[in-house]
């Protein structure tokens, strides 16, 4: 389990503003229950989800870079909260899956040539004996503009995307399980990622979504 709490070159839970925001957040909280929730909001709602963020280096999926940067796609968001979690304390581990997203913008979609993701990035932290997910990924800014259930978490019980949206419309459905890591597995997600998509949205990487998406 101790594994699960050590720093890693993208998971650095021992800089120095992880730490400072890890302590804001928990100030004066003694159940873990009650740290994870406020790690989890933090990181749901402060930490802006953005499709488009830089992802094709390694300086992209650094914890105290994402934190500072306060936006990110789903595998940076999840990096941010296992950072704060292990720098208090509790185990945290990343967990990835592949994903079907039905309401996936148009622009997105026709780079990627379909609605297919592959290593969607999520949470899992051991608690009261057991592995619980966390999916801190779509902000409730970003839910509300777009009639997508937000994702909520008591500290103890899964949370997960959910399967339609505010209106009952298809969402997300998972596909495929990809496993736990320690840390970012870098080179399965770029790999995947050009397997999946091709070399022409590995170049949207390169070149940086944001200009060619207007964000």
């Amino acid at each position: 389990m101790n594994k699960y709490l050590e720093a890693t070159s993208f998971i650095d839970c021992d800089a120095w503003s992880i730490k400072e925001k890890t302590q804001d957040l928990t100030k004066g909280q003694e159940r873990d229950t009650d740290k994870v929730r406020s790690l989890f909001y933090f990181v749901r709602d402060k930490i802006k989800y953005n499709p488009y963020s830089p992802r094709y280096s390694p300086e992209h999926y650094v914890a105290s870079t994402i934190l500072e940067r306060r936006e990110g796609y789903c595998v940076q968001k999840a990096v941010v909260l296992v950072a704060l979690a292990r720098a208090v304390g509790i185990p945290f581990r990343l967990r990835f899956a592949d994903i079907k997203n039905y309401l996936v913008p148009k622009k997105l979609a026709e780079w990627m040539g379909t609605n297919f993701f592959v290593y969607h990035g999520y949470d899992e932290l051991f608690i009261k004996r057991r592995w619980v997910k966390a999916t801190p990924a779509f902000d409730l800014r970003m839910c509300q503009e777009n009639h997508i259930i937000p994702v909520e978490f008591d500290g103890k019980n899964d949370a997960i995307f959910h399967s339609h949206n505010q209106v009952g419309k298809l969402h997300i459905e998972y596909v495929r399980d990809r496993g736990h890591y320690q840390d970012v597995p870098l080179g399965k997600i770029l790999d995947a990622a050009t397997r999946a998509y091709g070399s022409e949205y590995v170049e949207h990487l390169k070149k940086g979504f944001r200009k060619d998406a207007g964000v």
